[in-house]
């Protein structure tokens, strides 16, 4: 298995590391303090073609590669964790389209979010159905001509600012997860209703909010495939999405290492810079290593994804798994390098720990990757 960067992901990967440090980087402590919408970003992001990089280029994406598209959310998730989860929702609503939907449906939606025209949310979480999609109590009820959705979905990633949003109902609730279906419901349609926006601890700058559906009737065109297929989609779509997250938690991971790097080396103690200290050069080589460890997990899953070729949970659930506990351990012996510097707002240590922690939880808890991992070894 070749692990090597093909020219032209690498050329992306460096074009948007620099796209990033010059335009993402210094306004992620504003987004993060403020807990507004990330908007000045989707332009610049859109024009330098990262809105549409999973699009394939017949719909006018960028068509990259697996790998390639992990390099991007690396860069972007190290400059600022709040755009990186913007674009990575904006992604799994493209995503469900590409993989469930008909021609028409994603000539639709897929052109103009490629090209950020159009941005995208998808609604699978209820507030009693986190890792138990199946378990979830959203109905669609097929009246006349269209669907009639009822129901409520809970921590939704781009909820309030999405141009439409793909949502997961039951429409045959006798069914099961094969009762389940995606509806693309369209910003200001009558019946659909931003509830509240939560209030969370980390990745302020991506806000995530409670959506209400109510007599929300929307036409059967705009069911994403057959009725009934919906939670196979969303499956495919969590497969494809874990590598992403895994990539985001080397981002995040790498500017924390960075950060303590430079730190140790600028830092004085007892008269010796900190990183003359045996136990602080320990803790930057676990660091570091574990780093490396889950870069070849994620680009073994990247890999995989883009080969096609059979099924990858077990390597994307790994990928996820490992990188995203990673990243907590990895930004917290960050923090303690810094000292009480890094306990301070003053520096982005802090946040870098708080934004590290729902990367453990969403699309699917580090549990879940466990449980998936299981699964795959024992069929």
């Amino acid at each position: 298995m070749d692990f090597s960067i093909p020219p032209e992901d690498a050329a992306l990967q460096d074009a948007v590391r620099k796209f990033a440090a010059r335009q993402l980087a210094p306004r992620a402590s504003h987004y993060d303090e403020t807990g507004e919408f990330p908007w000045e970003h989707i332009k610049p992001l859109s024009e330098l073609g990262v809105m549409g990089l999973n699009i394939p280029e017949s719909l006018g994406g960028a068509g990259v590669s697996a790998l390639g598209l992990a390099l991007a959310m690396e860069e972007i998730t190290a400059a600022c964790a709040g755009t990186a989860s913007m674009v990575g929702a904006h992604y799994l609503f493209t995503d469900t389209l590409l993989l469930g939907a008909d021609r028409a449906l994603q000539d639709r939606y897929l052109v103009p979010a490629a090209k950020g025209e159009r941005l995208g949310a998808y609604a699978l979480t209820e507030p009693q159905a986190g890792s138990d999609p199946a378990g979830m109590r959203t109905r669609a009820y097929e009246e006349g001509d269209g669907w009639r959705i009822e129901g409520v979905k809970h921590f939704i990633t781009n909820g309030a600012e999405a141009d439409a949003i793909v949502v997961f109902a039951k429409t045959d609730p006798d069914a099961g997860h094969r009762g389940i279906s995606a509806l693309v419901v369209e910003k200001g349609t009558p019946g659909f209703s931003v509830a509240r926006k939560e209030s969370v601890m980390g990745v302020r700058g991506s806000p995530v909010y409670e959506l209400a559906f109510s007599g929300c009737r929307v036409p059967k065109g705009n069911m994403v495939g057959a009725p009934g297929t919906g939670f196979k989609t969303a499956m495919r779509v969590l497969d494809r999405s874990r590598v992403e997250v895994a990539a985001m938690s080397l981002g995040l991971a790498r500017a924390a290492l960075d950060a303590a790097v430079a730190w140790a080396k600028e830092r004085k103690a007892f008269g010796h810079a900190v990183a003359d200290f045996q136990g602080i050069q320990w803790m930057l080589a676990d660091m570091a290593t574990e780093l490396d460890a889950a870069r070849l997990l994620t680009y073994r899953a990247a890999w995989m994804r883009e080969k096609g070729e059979g099924r990858y949970s077990r390597e994307s659930a790994m990928a996820k798994l490992f990188a995203s506990e990673m990243v907590g351990r990895v930004t917290d012996l960050a923090l303690q390098i810094h000292g009480g510097y890094g306990y301070s707002k003053s520096l982005p240590l802090e946040r870098y720990v708080r934004d590290a922690r729902i990367l453990r939880i969403f699309e699917g808890t580090s549990e879940l990757q466990r449980n998936i991992i299981a699964r795959e070894m024992l069929r």
